[in-house]
């Protein structure tokens, strides 16, 4: 399994055990990078320490938060949906790169991993 599929399949055994989501926002929100194609994509943790990481790495103001799963799920997915977005997953590295999933996969994902 390749290092961003690890880390998917470590977002969903994560958020169903904790039922806790994390991610980087700033005062507009949580920031919609824009991935090689041009689509928008929302990136999620599944733990604090990923999400302090990554708002290390961004800097620029960002801050970590957290919402819970159920939130998440019946809230911000149906809005990324809605937006044409995508949704980032523990991404990694120096760079913070990793898997994205449309909000469908996501919700199928966490579905299987209850």
């Amino acid at each position: 399994m390749s290092q961003s599929g690890a880390q998917a399949a470590a977002f969903f055994r994560d958020v169903v055990r904790s039922e806790v989501v994390w991610f980087v926002r700033d005062d507009g929100g949580i920031p919609a990078v824009r991935e090689s194609d041009g689509t928008r994509c929302l990136p999620f943790w599944s733990t604090s320490a990923r999400a302090e990481r990554a708002a290390r790495i961004w800097g620029q103001g960002l801050w970590v938060a957290s919402m819970p799963v159920e939130s998440w799920r019946d809230v911000e997915l149906p809005d990324a949906v809605e937006q044409g977005r995508r949704i980032g997953i523990n991404w990694s590295g120096p760079r913070l790169v990793g898997w994205s999933f449309t909000p469908e996969e996501v919700s199928a994902r966490l579905t299987a991993a209850e």
